[in-house]
């Protein structure tokens, strides 16, 4: 028998239920904020590197032994480092433009214009992929995805728009400017050779540590042709900086990058870059005495409601 208090009174409001995020999505966030913390640190370890040692030697020695450690890493809990053919070929592309093209441009840029400018380009990174990956691999985004990218670039612009504005216009901050932009182009086409090889069917791990590997390799070989010093500084602030960004800046942020990619989509987990700069501001005021107004904090804002545009979009497929 029908009560009526079964029945909805169609003057009382339908709760609206909105979706849970998943369990797979929350780990991916997490993981986003961990790698976003460790490269948020990484920009002042880099300055502790330069000095003594050309730039290119130091980017050896730092993904030399962060290949190292992953394939032992890989050895010790018995993942399979066999690759096929197709798939050696996937992570010789990743090497060569996420490792070695990337960083050695970003290092250039670095020696042009100030670190503040290369992070707002970094920023971009989310925006190029959504760019390639549906271009080159016919994946369609939402609007949220692209308003959240956007955002994002705002937001990182406004943290660092005094810097740009001190380094002015000249030609050395175009060429720092244009080196970086080459450096964040390789590093999402690094980012679409990553997943080349996921869909040839590569594990995250065994597939990072061949592609350290051939990164190292190319950047040594044109080291060798060109006539660069390998040399190391035996002291221990460039050696500490050098064990912090092979093991956390490498060997764990960017197992952990490329591995969360796989699950949440190579735009969102790009969107570290977006998020890397605000904690880069905050170890700069903990270590160089650095001061910040409310422009830091609108920028700040900004980014963190594109993360938030990002997180709810839908997936669409291809």
């Amino acid at each position: 028998m029908l009560h009526l208090a079964d029945v909805t009174s169609p003057s009382e409001p339908v709760p609206v239920v909105r979706p849970r995020l998943s369990r797979t999505t929350l780990l991916g966030i997490g993981g986003v904020m961990i790698c976003a913390i460790i490269w948020g640190t990484t920009w002042y370890a880099i300055t502790l590197q330069l000095g003594t040692v050309a730039p290119l030697a130091s980017i050896v020695w730092r993904f030399g032994l962060a290949a190292a450690v992953l394939f032992i890493g890989c050895l010790v809990f018995r993942q399979n480092l066999r690759l096929t053919r197709a798939q050696h070929l996937a992570a010789l592309a990743q090497g060569a433009f996420a490792f070695s093209i990337s960083y050695s441009f970003t290092y250039a840029s670095e020696a042009h214009v100030a670190s503040a400018i290369v992070a707002v380009t970094f920023a971009s990174l989310t925006f190029l992929n959504l760019v390639l990956f549906r271009l080159a691999a016919g994946q369609k985004a939402a609007l949220a995805s692209w308003g959240g990218a956007l955002l994002g670039l705002a937001g990182v612009s406004v943290l660092s728009g005094g810097e740009v504005l001190k380094a002015g216009l000249d030609g050395e901050a175009a060429l720092g400017v244009g080196l970086a932009l080459v450096a964040v182009t390789a590093s999402a086409f690094g980012n679409f050779f990553a997943w080349k090889g996921q869909v040839r069917g590569s594990a995250a791990i065994p597939s990072t540590a061949w592609a350290m590997a051939y990164g190292t390799g190319l950047l040594a070989l044109y080291g060798l042709v060109t006539g660069a010093q390998f040399t190391i500084d035996p002291s221990f602030t460039y050696v500490g900086s050098l064990l912090y960004l092979a093991l956390f800046g490498s060997v764990i942020a960017f197992g952990l990058y490329f591995t969360i990619a796989r699950t949440i989509g190579y735009a969102m987990a790009s969107y570290v870059s977006a998020l890397t700069p605000p904690i880069a501001m905050l170890v700069s005021v903990l270590f160089e005495g650095a001061h910040f107004g409310w422009t830091a904090l609108a920028g700040l804002l900004l980014v963190l409601s594109g993360q938030a545009l990002m997180i709810r979009a839908p997936k669409l497929s291809t």
